[in-house]
């Protein structure tokens, strides 16, 4: 792999000696980054690692919050677009099959384990490789559970969180907990249910994502839907009442609360819950005045009442997969391909997704050892490896449009708000799955 890469960096230099006026500007990496939480960790670590390495640039923006999509078309656009994007999985993918190169070829995409996880157009080349898969479900503070547990008068006859294994058991703890906020030292059970505008992703697709996939079965299945029936309504509305029943914030201020605060919460021992995934390590453990160990920051399933859903572990997938842009020339295209196997092969690249970028990698780079050591990627592993346990898919990859999700999310509000009854909320959800699959030519 070296070797590889030591003779692709070789024909870009002799490429660029010969580039003319064009070297300046084309030897330079322009990447479109989507995750705000480490944007710091590509401008202050990665970029200057790579160009002391390798002599090529690397120019990082970063979207803000919730604003990829838009920002992402916007930078399209212009006279020097990015050269390395992300798409969100089959169906962001769609919407710019005419700005993605064929990665068939690329050194990068020669990285991949498993090679079956890399999105294709209709012609069958690879035009997007997954770059991390991640896990989420409810994270927890270990510390306050044991707390908990060790109360004299505890309702429940568990004695640690690693017995909570179905919602009634959950339910019950939760419940129970809410009883003894003051003894906990803790302002509510979860964390703010954040509903402010572009911050919902957590509800109307992670936490949707559970009866869905018990309806589909798999993202496949759920991309080709025409219809969606919304079966497990009831499973979900469980879960979802439990979190505004029991949180930090009232129901009626949850329409101002971001995810960032809901973080917060979190991070500051506010609150002994919150939904997320293990992306959140580094805003929990960055987070001025935390006070949670690490040691202490774990992970539950989302438990809704299934059958047999002592069975069910965390969800694990991925949705971020990187693409380059075909429109870029030859020689930035090369510079990204060079960049991209840089930061996942080589050992400085390698040690920095690890340490910094806390990444699960689906890369045959990586060895075990090389894997984060960060407490909620630990937890990821484990869950994947607990016998007996079976991780539940990404399924929502399959939702027929970024539209659906803010239908379902504002009928999610005003639930909330108490101006939509419940069956209102699954009514919009099944009907405007039939709008947007048709827009969308299934």
């Amino acid at each position: 792999m070296k070797k590889a890469l030591s003779v692709l960096l070789i024909s870009l230099c002799l490429f660029s000696a010969f580039a003319g006026g064009s070297q300046e500007s084309a030897n330079e990496v322009y990447f479109l980054n989507f995750k705000p939480e480490i944007a710091t960790v590509y401008t202050d670590i990665v970029a200057p690692a790579f160009e002391e390495e390798t002599g090529i640039k690397l120019r990082v923006v970063t979207a803000a919050s919730n604003q990829y999509q838009t920002t992402l078309r916007s930078e399209m656009a212009k006279s020097n677009p990015p050269v390395i994007f992300q798409v969100n999985g089959p169906v962001g993918a769609q919407a710019f099959l005419n700005d993605m190169a064929s990665l068939d070829d690329t050194s990068f995409y020669g990285l991949l384990a498993d090679k079956s996880m890399a999105i294709r157009n209709d012609a069958g080349l690879v035009i997007a490789v997954p770059y991390a898969v991640e896990g989420y479900g409810i994270i927890y503070n270990d510390a306050i559970m044991r707390k908990y547990f060790a109360l004299p008068d505890k309702a429940v006859d568990i004695n640690n969180a690693d017995e909570i294994r179905n919602f009634e058991t959950l339910k019950a703890v939760v419940e129970d907990m809410s009883k003894h906020l003051e003894e906990l030292g803790i302002q509510g059970v979860f964390a703010s249910t954040s509903m402010a505008s572009g911050t919902d992703w957590r509800w109307q697709t992670h936490l949707f994502n559970m009866p869905l996939w018990k309806e589909m079965g798999d993202v496949l299945t759920a991309t080709e839907a025409k219809t969606f029936d919304f079966t497990y309504n009831e499973n979900y509305k469980a879960l979802w009442d439990l979190y505004l029943d029991n949180s930090t914030t009232a129901k009626g201020l949850v329409s101002a609360r971001t995810d960032s605060e809901s973080m917060a919460e979190f991070a500051l021992g506010q609150c002994a819950m919150v939904q997320n995934g293990n992306w959140a390590a580094a805003q929990i453990l960055g987070e001025s005045g935390n006070t949670v160990a690490a040691e202490d920051i774990k992970f539950l399933p989302l438990y809704m009442g299934f059958e047999d859903e002592e069975s069910y572990g965390i969800c694990v997938g991925t949705e971020n997969y990187l693409a380059i842009n075909k429109n870029a020339s030859a020689e930035a295209q090369a510079n990204a391909d060079a960049f991209l196997t840089w930061l996942f092969s080589s050992e400085t690249g390698k040690k920095i997704v690890k340490e910094s970028l806390m990444f699960i990698t689906p890369f045959n780079s990586f060895s075990v050892d090389e894997l984060p050591d960060d407490p909620l990627a630990r937890e990821v592993n484990r869950w994947m490896n607990m016998e007996g346990i079976s991780s539940v898919p990404w399924v929502f990859q399959g939702i027929p449009s970024e539209q659906w999700k803010s239908d379902f999310g504002g009928a999610l509000l005003s639930y909330i708000n108490g101006t939509m009854p419940w069956e209102d909320v699954v009514k919009i959800c099944q009907d405007s799955w039939t709008t947007e699959a048709e827009i969308a030519g299934r």
